[in-house]
């Protein structure tokens, strides 16, 4: 990524200097999970995960102050009608979140999260991608920053999570960018598209990605032509995370189209990350495994809101406290193996 002198050049230094993981903090882990109460590895994932927090959150695992963040933005490619929602739903559902009507607010009441949800100027949705930029850099550049605020008040685990009418269409015109193919192997139902609308959604991204076509060598150009704000927001989030050592669990195919962004500017920015589910989109599962990732579930969901983030938090804070709190062989007075 060359320098500009623009905006983006902030991100592309935080890019470029991320910190590692805490390899002191990982060893602790280690030495301590061979002295528990259990077989080694007989947890499985849960121990891996164990480890993860203690790299990334540079302190024993433990998890006190758990986060969802929602953010919700309108886009300007809903014109195309490439959904059979209108974009009026996307506040509605925000004013909906506020009342603790949604799913994401059961989840979190039954795993123990908090929630923010973040209004990213609903009133004016990005412009069409299919004719000009999404963005200009340097408003995309404000919405990361403003995606960075996320982690204030000292969450120390977070799930990010989105809102937006169209934004499947969206993410798929990232994918598309970034990983090439054709865009109907990118586009999938989102919100239930089908017959014209799917069809719509497919000729819009394919359209959008050939406008921008010149421009899309840059991963921040990717997010800022075809992007929108609760993606620039969310891809902030993630960064932010990284720079305080917030470890992170990302959610379904909108979520995870802002951490192709990081990825694609520096292949280590996700390793603080975990893919909470594997989104029932078509599309997804490819993405993840370009990433290099495996989700932690797997429920045929694919709703948003940062349902399958915060679902899997409740696994993450399962694996924390079956580290911090089971005994070890000679606290409980059992025999280790001979």
């Amino acid at each position: 990524m060359s320098a500009s002198g623009l905006p983006f050049d902030d991100f592309r230094a935080l890019l470029n200097n991320l910190p590692g993981p805490d390899s002191a903090q990982l060893a602790a882990a280690r030495e301590r999970d061979a002295q528990l109460t259990k077989p080694a590895g007989a947890l499985g994932r849960l121990e891996e995960i164990a480890f993860w927090l203690a790299a990334w959150s540079g302190r024993p695992p433990q998890i006190n102050r758990p986060l969802v963040a929602v953010f919700a933005g309108n886009h300007g490619v809903t014109r195309q009608g490439v959904t059979p929602f209108p974009a009026s739903v996307t506040k509605q559902m925000v004013d909906n979140f506020a009342a603790g009507g949604a799913a994401i607010n059961q989840i979190c009441i039954a795993h123990d999260l908090g929630l923010k949800v973040f209004d990213l100027a609903l009133d004016m949705p990005t412009q069409d991608i299919t004719e000009e930029a999404a963005l200009d850099e340097r408003a995309c550049a404000a919405t990361m920053a403003f995606g960075m605020e996320a982690i204030a008040g000292g969450t120390d685990l977070l799930c990010i999570g989105e809102m937006g009418i169209g934004n499947t269409t969206i993410a798929a015109a990232i994918f598309h960018a970034l990983y090439g193919g054709s865009a109907a192997d990118w586009v999938g139902p989102g919100t239930g598209s089908e017959g014209e609308v799917l069809a719509r959604k497919v000729a819009a991204v394919e359209k959008a990605v050939a406008l921008h076509r010149g421009h899309l060598d840059d991963p921040l150009e990717v997010l800022r032509r075809l992007g929108g704000r609760e993606v620039a927001a969310m891809a902030g989030a993630i960064l932010a995370a990284r720079v305080e050592r917030v470890p992170v669990i990302i959610d379904g195919y909108v979520a995870t189209a802002a951490a192709a962004i990081l990825h694609a500017a520096n292949a280590q920015a996700l390793d603080h990350c975990l893919i909470g589910h594997v989104s029932a989109e078509p599309g997804h599962m490819k993405v993840v495994e370009r990433l290099g990732k495996t989700p932690l579930l797997a429920l045929g969901m694919r709703l948003g809101e940062g349902t399958g983030a915060a679902l899997a938090a409740g696994v993450v804070k399962a694996a924390a406290l079956c580290h911090s709190g089971m005994a070890t062989f000679a606290e409980a007075g059992v025999s280790g193996k001979a």
